[in-house]
């Protein structure tokens, strides 16, 4: 299965290309909560949540006295856009 342009609004991309891109990524999905993904990363760890209107990243006690950072992007954005700001980290 092939990707849309990075370019390319996430909203754009059919949900079958998004979970393979989030695996291209090295994420893993939930059993139970098919929305949810997992990445772990030598240096941070995270949650990804497939909502209605935006995908959530929960930074796993990334913060000040290890506490989660939490953001959320809107589809709108370009795939390549909000792959950057994931998966650059915390």
């Amino acid at each position: 299965m092939y990707l849309l342009n990075s370019e390319t609004p996430l909203y754009n991309h059919p949900l079958p290309q998004i979970e393979k891109w989030l695996e291209n990524k090295g994420c893993q999905q939930n059993e139970t909560y098919l929305h949810i993904w997992r990445v772990k990363q030598p240096a941070w760890e995270a949650e990804i949540l497939l909502d209605i209107e935006e995908i959530t990243v929960r930074y796993i006690n990334a913060g000040d006295n290890r506490e989660d950072i939490q953001r959320s992007f809107k589809y709108s954005l370009s795939r390549q856009d909000i792959e950057e700001a994931i998966f650059s980290g915390p």
